[in-house]
């Protein structure tokens, strides 16, 4: 790890807290110092006035810096410490964390299971050169974090992570020819943090290094559309609480002025605004947050996967393997759909426990399109779907996220059933190719939703007494955590059943021909 590791995880607040406790408790603190280093000039209470002056005006400037002196000898040490018992390991099977005194933890990380890795700059690691590597895994709370690294070794680790998780092996290096590059001695650690801090200044300048991606294949998303994309989804809420705040005040505050209570008006009125104000505050933060995460977004394919980067101060860079990606969803809101715009999520394994996976920065991990036109969406799906075969396209776009059209194949709602989805019973159905499972829903709302069947965790069949009644049935298609749902429900009871036997005999199809999880090898 890089020496500033522990300064960044804690040791730099660490500091402030002591120099705020020093700075309010300097009386005590000098007085402590002079009684052990000098108590022949201790005093039972010091005098009025800054104790600064008093030290320098009886000769104790010498002990107070032997004093301050040992305490950051005594902090340096259990930095250099706990930075010397901090440790990774790469292999051929796993990636390993160590760390620890006397409370010692080991994490590791089996390579096979690798679901994705990210690389995340904080501003203050940014500005000093150094990122974290998150090694995602296939379970809860599995992830195994390398942080800090200097950001060119942490590329490097990320870059052997994928390549060992891939199959790519060194005999396929030696038997093309081709050794692995030497790397450079680290140098001393006055070099390691010039060289770290140089690389930050030039990588906050320049932004993300997609040097490895054909630029044609970068999509980006305009700042004044992100925006917008955030502001417009912000003023239903805004517009929809606004009202009800604003007609609970009237009510109270004309009734007040009708009997007469011109003061209890006046009280109201205020405690109104004295609650609303903070909440549009609160709103506004809230929607910088969101959009200053989804800045300076790109996504480009790499030989190793898709890479994701996004955030503006906080910068996370994040390289998903193929066959990482369960589901697809192609989403439009209604007041999107005067501007062309419409957004891409999926499910993927985070690695993080179920409450973490709640928070909106987990959840930014699960958008892989803000917001973009239909040739950014069509881009972006053939990056997270490349497998998907040119019949399937139709499918997806036309039939799927458009329509219905004429000849539509998806079979959808009873009509009898309509009453369960009365705007979107005709738009909602399902269609199964050889390659996915697609699911058709909404109308104000529209979504689609795309299952690639070689990694489907299953799906299962439902029935009510009102279904069963009506002759009708549900399913409901098994994914990772994330969200895009698989459920479908008011589907003709001979439907649901064609459901299930095609998707179980389409599935095993699909992941005995399904080679993702060691791409590289079936890319040799």
């Amino acid at each position: 790890m890089h020496p500033l590791t522990p300064l960044l995880k804690g040791g730099l607040v660490l500091i402030i807290v002591a120099g705020l406790i020093v700075s309010n408790m300097r009386d005590r603190v000098i007085g402590w110092l002079v009684g052990i280093f000098a108590p022949e000039e201790a005093v039972g209470d010091m005098p009025d006035g800054d104790p600064v002056d008093w030290v320098l005006a009886n000769n104790l400037a010498f002990v107070a810096l032997l004093g301050v002196l040992v305490v950051l000898i005594v902090v340096i040490v259990i930095f250099w410490v706990i930075w010397r018992f901090h440790q990774f390991r790469i292999t051929g099977s796993h990636v390993e964390v160590r760390k620890g005194i006397v409370f010692r933890s080991q994490r590791r990380a089996p390579l096979d299971r690798v679901q994705g890795v990210n690389l995340t700059r904080p501003f203050i690691a940014r500005l000093i050169g150094l990122a974290k590597v998150e090694v995602v895994g296939a379970g809860t709370d599995a992830n195994v974090e390398l942080e800090y690294l200097a950001t060119a070794k942490a590329e490097s680790v990320r870059a052997d992570i994928l390549r060992l998780a891939s199959g790519a092996r060194s005999a396929r290096l030696a038997a093309a020819g081709t050794a692995p590059a030497a790397t450079a001695a680290p140098g001393s650690m006055r070099q390691q943090f010039a060289s770290s801090v140089n690389s930050g200044v030039t990588d906050l300048i320049a932004g993300v290094d997609l040097a490895d991606v054909a630029p044609e294949s970068v999509v980006k998303i305009p700042t004044g559309r992100l925006v917008g994309s955030h502001v417009i989804n912000a003023i239903v809420w805004l517009v929809f609480f606004g009202l009800m705040f604003l007609a609970v005040m009237a009510t109270v505050v004309i009734s007040s002025l009708a009997d007469g209570e011109v003061l209890r008006g006046a009280v109201v009125l205020g405690i109104g605004l004295g609650v609303g104000i903070p909440l549009v505050i609160a709103a506004v933060g809230i929607a910088w947050a969101q959009i200053s995460r989804s800045l300076r977004y790109s996504i480009a394919p790499t030989e190793n996967g898709i890479r994701l980067t996004f955030g503006l101060l906080t910068t996370v860079t994040e390289t998903l393997p193929p066959g990482r990606i369960f589901a697809v969803e192609v989403v439009q809101p209604l007041l999107w759909r005067p501007f062309g715009w419409w957004s891409v999520r999926i499910n993927r394994m985070s690695g993080k426990s179920a409450s973490a996976q709640q928070s909106s920065t987990a959840q930014q991990f699960n958008i892989v399109l803000p917001v973009g036109k239909r040739a950014d969406v069509e881009r972006v799906l053939g990056l997270v779907l490349p497998d998907a075969p040119a019949s399937v396209i139709p499918l997806i776009w036309e039939h799927g996220v458009l329509g219905p059209v004429a000849g539509d194949p998806y079979r959808t709602t009873a009509r009898r059933a309509w009453w369960t989805h009365p705007f979107s019973w005709k738009r909602q159905g399902y269609a199964v190719s050889d390659f996915a499972l697609m699911l058709r829903r909404g109308v104000l709302w529209r979504k689609l939703a795309v299952f690639p069947l070689a990694r489907m965790q299953g799906i299962a069949v439902n029935q009510g007494p009102i279904a069963r009644a009506q002759r009708v049935g549900g399913a409901q298609v098994h994914s990772v955590t994330g969200p895009v749902s698989g459920r479908l429900s008011g589907l003709e009871r001979d439907d649901t059943m064609r459901l299930v036997d095609e998707v179980a005999q389409a599935a095993v199809t699909a992941a005995s021909r399904d080679t993702s999880h060691r791409w590289a090898e079936s890319a040799g």
